[in-house]
């Protein structure tokens, strides 16, 4: 038996194209859909609590990390500290525009800029002196110095002072203990004091911590025994931060 193939018929290829035309013209019609990015930071700040990293604080708060680093002066490895306050925008209030982005007044010709001289060039900003504490500070051990403050430089954010096993360590000012503990790489043995809302102080490397969490402390006041946890030899580390930065305490402990 013989199959007879016939021609589509016209009705049905003309039905087909009307088909194809149809969805030509919806596909033109579509619309795409963006979605919005996530809102900017709203500003304020944040206190570090035990146990916080910089990337868990960025991530609650919906802030990128490197965004929150740049608005607190931080650098890798971003350490930070319990009791210390990050502004979650640029000066506390979000993030500032970029500088350079006002358009020219209306009238203006597109090449005005150009037909300007130059400005002279701007002369080097003086050095920034030192905010003032507002209290005073003493050492926190006695010994040789080892090794002094270098901005910029992670490894070296504070000064070291060499000693013996167990000679004591006080505490350089008055204010609390926020933290006793071992948890922050490279410090071993660590107590920090939080003198105010701006200042705080690291003592590091200790043999024994004398004092706990929550605890109030005054200057002079024996903190831990001097020890080489973290390190090879018997000596302290110690940090002085303003508003989480690090500060060279040379510049606020009396001279020796």
């Amino acid at each position: 038996m013989s199959t007879t193939i016939r021609p589509a018929r016209p009705w049905f290829r003309f039905g087909a194209l009307v088909v194809l035309v149809l969805l030509l013209a919806a596909c033109g019609k579509s619309t795409v859909v963006r979605t919005p990015g996530s809102p900017a930071p709203a500003g304020g700040s944040v206190v570090v609590e035990r146990g916080d990293t910089l990337y868990a604080i960025a991530r609650r708060h919906g802030v990128a990390v490197a965004d929150l680093a740049r608005w607190n002066g931080l650098q890798p490895p971003y350490t930070i500290y319990p009791g210390q306050r990050l502004r979650l925008g640029q000066d506390g209030r979000g993030t500032a525009a970029a500088a350079g982005t006002r358009r020219p007044a209306a009238g203006a010709g597109a090449n005005t800029a150009a037909t300007r001289p130059a400005p002279p060039p701007a002369r080097p900003a003086a050095p920034a002196a030192p905010a003032s504490s507002g209290f005073p500070w003493r050492w926190p051990a006695e010994g040789v110095l080892l090794g002094t403050y270098q901005a910029g430089d992670n490894t070296r954010q504070g000064i070291d002072i060499g000693g013996t096993s167990g000679q004591p360590v006080v505490a350089a000012a008055d204010g609390v203990v926020v933290y006793s503990g071992a948890g922050l790489v490279g410090y071993g043995e660590l107590i920090i004091v939080k003198h105010n809302e701006q200042w705080l102080s690291a003592y590091g490397h200790n043999r024994k911590r004398l004092v706990n969490e929550g605890q109030a402390v005054k200057a002079g006041q024996q903190i831990a025994e001097m020890g080489r946890t973290g390190t090879q030899r018997d000596m302290l580390h110690f940090e002085i931060r303003y508003n989480g930065k690090p500060v060279d305490p040379l510049l606020y402990l009396p001279k020796r």
